[in-house]
């Protein structure tokens, strides 16, 4: 699943082709996504596309009259093709810019969304309730300790939480606990203060290293030169399990928390 780096990677390299181009023309091969993709998606025509920024896994064009919202869903992609070039079969959702360019949303699990949004965005049920970014100035330590107050879940549980702050993916939240020194199954209500100091540092840290490598998936995603992310060469517990610690040796252990797999080191992580 394409996360924060990877769609943040995206979004830097598709907006050198499509910022200040004006959309020629929509074209909706397949409205079969998430939700159906609208026709009044067809307002991007004729207008032009001001300003591209990301909010959560959510892309953000914006034009005079509204806003192009883009998910990737679990398998999704974005690129800038010419116009002729042959469509994919999961090709959902081409949109021809005046510079001769064509930026298309490919998904073949369809789990991704493309919509219209009239208005203020940041309004949109996809998004009024979400958590600070883990980049910005909101996500502090004060934020995390709050949203962990009396809460018997575990730690690893509620940093993935989108409510609390977003983009903490089951990776990048295996590999901050790490760094941070905490385990994962530790309540995280009872995570110290000195401790969620930590974890706000070692969430930025690993985010934005792998935003700077164009993000961690090899297999799904490859950056905008046509090279995958290498960030995942450098991943100090995930998808490690048997391995030793690159810190003191000990072998990497594998549990599973909220259906998905968690790694860490019992020796660092206490």
């Amino acid at each position: 699943m394409p996360e924060l780096p990877e769609v943040e990677t995206t979004l830097r390299g598709v907006s050198p082709h499509v910022l200040g181009q004006r959309v020629r023309e929509v074209i909706i091969r397949d409205k079969r996504m998430r939700w159906p993709i609208p026709d009044s998606i067809h307002e991007l025509e004729g207008c032009r596309i001001d300003s591209g920024t990301r909010r959560a896994k959510y892309m953000l064009f914006s034009t005079s009259k509204g806003t192009l919202l883009l998910h990737l869903g679990m398998s999704g992609n974005l690129r800038v093709l010419p116009p002729d070039t042959p469509f994919k079969k999961h090709d959902h959702l081409a949109i021809t810019l005046e510079n001769g360019k064509q930026l298309r949303l490919h998904d073949p699990r369809r789990f991704g969304a493309a919509l219209w949004i009239e208005g203020d965005p940041m309004q949109h049920a996809l998004l009024r309730d979400l958590g600070p970014e883990p980049l910005g100035d909101d996500f502090t330590a004060a934020h995390l300790q709050a949203a962990c107050k009396g809460k018997t879940a575990a730690i690893k549980q509620v940093i993935m939480d989108a409510h609390v702050v977003v983009g903490v993916g089951n990776i990048y939240a295996s590999e901050a606990l790490f760094l941070a020194g905490i385990n994962p199954r530790q309540a995280a209500g009872k995570v110290t203060r000195p401790k969620l100091v930590k974890l706000v540092q070692a969430i930025r840290k690993v985010l934005a290293a792998s935003i700077k490598m164009g993000g961690t998936t090899l297999r799904d995603f490859v950056n905008e030169s046509g090279e995958p992310g290498y960030f995942k060469l450098t991943l100090r517990v995930y998808d490690r399990e048997g391995e030793p610690c690159r810190v003191c040796k000990t072998n990497i252990k594998r549990i599973i928390q909220g259906q998905r797999s968690t790694f860490f080191c019992p020796t660092c992580q206490k």
